[in-house]
C-alpha cells in the first residue's frame, strides 16, 4: 500500500514531469540527472552516456546509478538504463537467490526470459534494477542478514518498490514525460519480487511477469527435507543410478503426449514406481535399486502435508531426475553445504528462532507451520492472494514455471495460481507451464520464450494470452507454451514445430 511519504513523492514527481515536459523534443542530457536534491531521499552517484553497440544491437543509453535511503540505515542501490530509442515504457527487473541484480548482460547459461537489461534495451524499454538493499551479488550469500532488520525489509519488498518509484521520476526527468506503461519481469527471487509488487504495491506496475517464484520459505525448508531423505542409511543414489531411474521414467511415460521426445509433458500422469527397478534376489548395486533407495525415491516424489493441510514438501516431478544434482543432492557428497542444498546458514535464527537449531533435526509435522508465522516470513513471503488493488486498476499477472524445476516446485506455483483465481477470478491472471524445463530455464524442454511481449499485448491491446511459442536453444525444436491447465500434445506433422502440437 502507498504511504503518505509515497504520495508526497508522487506529487513531487508529477510537478517535475509537468516542468520537464516543456522540454520535449530537446536532446536529454545525462548530466542533468546528477543535480543534488533532484530526487527525494536519493543521491545520484553517476549518470553516464553509453554509446550504441552495433554488434549486440544495443542502442545508446544513459546509465544512472543512485542510492536510495528511505529510512535510517537503508542503502538501496538502483541502476536505470535509459535508451535513446525509448518506447515510452519502463521495465523493472528482479534478482535471483538472495541477491538483487544490477548486471547489464545476462550470464550465458540463462536460457529463460532474461533478468538483465540487455534484452529490454534493444526493444526500447527504460530498465530499472536494484541490488535489493545489500551489496553482495552472490545468490547464496546470506551473511548480510543477521541483526540487520532494515536490510531484510529492503530485500523482502521495499527495495524494488523504491527502485520503481524513483525510476518513474528519473524517466520523467530525463525524457520530459512519464512512462505510458510500467512492467516488471523476474524469475526465482525475481518472481517473488513481482508477486510482492502486485500484493503490497499495487500501483507500481501495469503488468507483472513472475517466473518460478520463490514466494515462500517452503523452498528453503524443502531442501532440508530432501537432504534428510538421501542421508538415511543406504539411501544415497549415485548419479549413474539417477540416470538409470530417469531412463526408466521416460520409458514408462515419455509417449503419453503422443511423441517420444525425451520430455514428459504432464508429470502428474506418470505413475512410474521405483519398485520396478528394485533389486531381485542375488542382485546388488548399479543396475538396480536397494530397498533404502526405493524408499528414498518414493519419498522424494511424494508431497507431504501437516495434519492441517500445510505443505511441508512438494514432491519432485518424474522426469526431472537429471537436474537433481547438486540441488537435491541424492549422492550426498562430503563437504560444506549452502542454503540451496540443505544448509540454511544465516536463515536459521530467522526461520526457527534459534541460532543453534540443527536443521538435520527439522520435522515437518512439528516445525513447518511455525516457519510461516515468523516475523521474517511476514516480511519475505509473497503468498497473499489479495490482488484486488492491482487487478482493479487493470493490472495483469502472468505466472510461468518449468515443470522439471527442482529448486522451486511448480506445484507450489500451481497451488498459488489456483488460490489466486479462486479469490480474484481468472480473467487477469494466467499461468503457463513448460514441460521439461528446469528453474528459470535450462532442462531438456523448450526453454526460451517471450512472456513480456505477451504481457504487453494483454495490457495494451486486450489480447488475452492463451499460448506462446518456446524454443530449445540446444535441441532446435519448438513447443507451444499453454495456459494452465492445458499442456502441449503432439497432433501430427514436423515434431520440431510448435504448430504440430495442440494445447489441451
Amino acid at each position: 500500500m502507498r504511504t503518505r511519504r509515497d504520495w508526497m513523492r508522487w506529487g513531487a514527481l508529477a510537478i517535475l514531469s509537468a516542468v520537464t515536459s516543456q522540454h520535449v523534443g530537446a536532446a536529454p542530457n545525462c548530466d542533468d540527472l546528477t543535480r543534488p536534491g533532484l530526487f527525494p531521499n536519493t543521491v545520484v552517484q553517476k549518470a553516464v552516456a553509453v554509446p550504441a553497440d552495433a554488434t549486440t544491437g544495443t542502442p545508446a543509453f544513459c546509465e544512472v546509478t543512485a542510492q536510495i535511503s528511505p529510512v535510517a540505515g537503508s542503502k538501496i542501490t538502483a541502476v536505470f538504463r535509459l535508451p535513446d530509442n525509448w518506447n515510452g515504457r519502463m521495465l523493472g527487473l528482479g534478482g535471483g537467490g538472495f541477491a538483487g541484480i544490477l548486471d547489464f548482460r545476462a550470464p550465458p547459461f540463462v536460457t529463460g526470459p532474461s533478468r538483465a537489461a540487455d534484452a529490454g534495451l534493444p526493444r526500447g524499454y527504460a530498465t530499472a534494477q536494484t541490488d535489493g538493499g545489500h551489496p553482495s551479488p552472490s545468490r547464496i550469500d546470506t551473511s548480510w542478514i543477521p541483526n540487520n532488520p532494515v536490510a531484510v525489509t529492503d530485500f523482502s519488498h521495499r527495495a524494488v518498490h523504491e527502485m520503481t518509484v524513483l525510476g518513474k521520476g528519473v524517466i520523467a526527468s530525463y525524457y520530459g514525460r512519464a512512462a505510458t506503461k510500467s512492467y516488471f519481469q523476474g524469475c526465482s527471487t525475481g518472481g517473488r519480487m513481482g508477486l510482492m509488487e502486485a500484493q503490497r504495491y499495487p500501483d507500481d506496475y501495469d503488468g507483472v511477469v513472475a517466473g518460478a517464484p520463490v514466494h515462500s520459505l517452503l523452498t528453503q525448508s524443502s531442501t532440508v527435507v530432501r537432504d534428510q531423505i538421501f542421508k538415511a542409511p543406504g539411501a544415497a543414489v549415485p548419479m549413474e543410478q539417477i540416470k538409470l531411474v530417469h531412463e526408466a521414467v521416460l520409458s514408462a511415460c515419455d509417449a503419453t503426449d503422443g511423441l517420444k521426445d525425451g520430455v514428459i509433458t504432464d508429470p502428474r500422469r506418470c505413475a512410474w514406481k521405483p519398485e520396478s527397478l528394485a533389486c531381485k534376489a542375488g542382485e546388488a548395486g548399479g543396475s538396480c535399486l536397494t530397498p533404502p533407495q526405493v524408499d528414498a525415491l518414493n519419498a522424494v516424489y511424494r508431497t507431504v502435508r501437516t495434519p492441517s493441510g500445510v505443505v511441508g514438501n512438494y514432491g519432485l516431478t518424474r522426469g526431472s531426475e537429471m537436474g537433481w544434482n547438486p540441488l537435491v543432492m541424492p549422492t550426498t557428497p562430503a563437504g560444506p553445504r549452502n542454503f540451496l542444498n540443505g544448509h540454511l546458514g544465516d536463515l536459521v535464527p530467522l526461520m526457527f528462532g534459534d541460532s543453534g537449531f540443527d536443521h538435520a533435526k527439522f520435522d515437518i509435522q512439528k516445525q513447518q507451520e511455525a516457519i510461516h508465522r515468523t516475523a521474517f516470513a511476514k516480511e519475505y513471503e509473497a503468498t497473499s492472494t489479495d490482488l484486488r488493488g492491482f487487478l482493479r486498476r487493470g493490472g495483469k499477472l502472468l505466472l510461468w514455471h518449468g515443470l522439471d524445476d527442482v529448486t522451486t516446485s511448480p506445484f507450489g506455483t500451481i497451488d498459488y495460481y489456483e488460490s489466486a483465481v479462486k479469490a480474484n477470478g481468472g480473467s487477469d491472471i494466467r499461468l503457463f507451464t513448460l514441460p521439461g524445463v528446469d528453474h528459470c530455464g535450462g532442462g531438456l524442454g523448450a526453454n526460451t520464450f517471450d512472456p513480456l511481449a505477451a504481457l504487453e499485448e494483454w495490457v495494451e491491446k486486450g489480447v488475452e494470452p492463451n499460448s506462446m511459442v518456446a524454443k530449445s536453444r540446444a535441441g532446435g525444436f519448438e513447443r507451444p507454451v499453454c495456459a494452465w491447465p492445458k499442456l502441449p500434445y503432439y497432433r501430427s506433422g514436423d515434431p520440431s514445430k510448435a504448430g504440430s502440437f495442440v494445447c489441451r
